[in-house]
């Protein structure tokens, strides 16, 4: 006779267990119905099917067998088609959620969830295995590709607030080629560390950066200006190339250096006592240079791809490096930039801007110019909302300088402020849109 095998479920186990030793003898039926949590009546019926059947009398008769409470299978066949006609691009919830608003279908998101993946519309988690990216090979020459990315920490710990790390890392080398100290990732921030990575190297082939939108106009359907942010343009500007990274992964080099750095750095700047940004700023040059000694690997190639500044490049970067935008001058020689209203000193070289549009040109100290076909026209400022009130937007590109002028009023004047009170003042330095 051959051996045959009987599939069991844990507690069909365990009760056969029991009814074998009531059945030897060993257990009384009371016995064993306080341990399985059954009646007495209970455990003679499973005494005497075990008699009869053996192992099987305890193995459910509905196992194998569909669900007496399952769907018809013409009603699941119309949910699926429902879902490849309308939804076939949706997730198992909001598929639900749609399915009961729009065609009075009430099923449990589990429900559709199983049908979709029997229809091959839904992935379970076990086949949404994350893609395998393979290494890129590192560019041949010095110079040639720089990766950008700002890693927001507690660098300080809890000596001070968390601020935001800017790294450059050259993907030939893997060497920091520039680094920086700032409270956001903001525009002028990349912009004060690409003048300084300029100064010091040249100009590189390309930038490659993520989406942020410090770098990319994330903004579907926008029409405003040349389809660049302010730093794409000053880097077309100097005919520097700027290439966003459509994942993490691509910028393997400068995301493992933000890793290292989060540990190195952090440790370096306890050990040093730095509590501060502008500390922290001056610690990062010293600190660059035992880093590059011990990480960095020399190129494939020894030609250096940067470019020199030229005489005239040099001259203007201040001016390459600033926040640029078109405004239009009104009949009366005035224009409006930052809820600031301007007026432009009317004179034989002035009155011809009136109508036309010319390029307001903000500096990070917070100069202020406004340039006609690359003429600088001579201006006063005519009137001012220099009175922000609670939830007004304020640009990013002032926001660091905000928040520390609210904390310090803040800490100032810890008293709750009454609603119908004035509103508060910022410094002139900080604008709001």
């Amino acid at each position: 006779m051959g051996t045959r095998t009987i599939t069991m479920s844990r507690t069909e186990l365990d009760r056969f267990g029991v009814i074998t030793r009531v059945l030897e003898r060993r257990l009384t039926q009371p016995e064993a119905a306080r341990m399985l949590g059954l009646g007495v009546r209970q455990v003679q019926r499973l005494c005497a099917a075990v008699r009869r059947d053996g192992a099987d009398g305890l193995v459910s008769r509905q196992r194998g067998r569909p669900s007496p409470k399952r769907f018809p299978e013409s009603y699941t066949r119309a949910i699926v088609t429902l879902i490849c006609e309308h939804y076939s691009d949706f997730g198992p919830t909001l598929a639900t959620e749609k399915l009961a608003e729009r065609h009075g279908i009430h099923v449990s998101n589990e429900t559709v969830r199983k049908l979709m993946i029997a229809g091959g519309l839904w992935k379970t988690r076990a086949q949404r295995r994350p893609r395998i990216q393979q290494p890129r090979p590192r560019r041949p020459c010095f110079g040639e590709l720089i990766q950008i990315d700002g890693s927001e920490h507690r660098w300080f710990e809890n000596r001070a607030p968390a601020c935001v790390l800017l790294v450059f890392v050259d993907d030939a080398t893997g060497q920091l080629v520039g680094m920086r100290f700032c409270e956001s990732e903001s525009t002028f921030e990349y912009m004060q560390l690409a003048k300084s990575y300029l100064l010091e190297y040249g100009k590189p082939v390309a930038f490659y950066s993520d989406k942020h939108s410090v770098f990319r106009v994330n903004k579907v359907g926008a029409t405003r200006g040349e389809g660049m942010t302010q730093f794409g343009r000053a880097l077309h500007d100097l005919n520097i190339e700027s290439i966003c990274a459509n994942s993490a992964p691509a910028k393997g080099r400068v995301e493992r250096a933000n890793g290292t750095l989060q540990d190195r750095l952090v440790k370096e700047l306890r050990l040093a006592g730095v509590s501060s940004i502008e500390a922290g700023n001056a610690f990062l040059e010293p600190f660059l240079c035992d880093y590059n000694a011990r990480f960095g690997r020399a190129p494939m190639s020894d030609h250096d791809a940067h470019r020199k500044l030229l005489k005239a490049e040099r001259i203007r970067l201040d001016d390459v490096f600033c926040w640029q935008e078109s405004r239009a001058v009104s009949r009366s020689l005035t224009l409006q930039y930052d809820k600031v209203i301007y007026l432009i000193t009317p004179g034989p070289d002035t009155n011809m801007v009136a109508g036309k549009h010319v390029t307001v040109c903000d500096y990070p100290d917070g100069r202020l110019k406004i340039r006609y076909e690359g003429r600088e026209l001579p201006y006063k400022e005519f009137d001012r909302l220099s009175q922000v009130h609670q939830a007004d937007v304020v640009n990013n590109k002032r926001l660091g300088s905000v928040l520390a002028f609210v904390r310090e009023q803040q800490l100032a004047h810890p008293e709750r402020r009454s609603r119908h009170g004035p509103a508060r003042r910022y410094p002139t330095t900080i604008t709001t849109n």
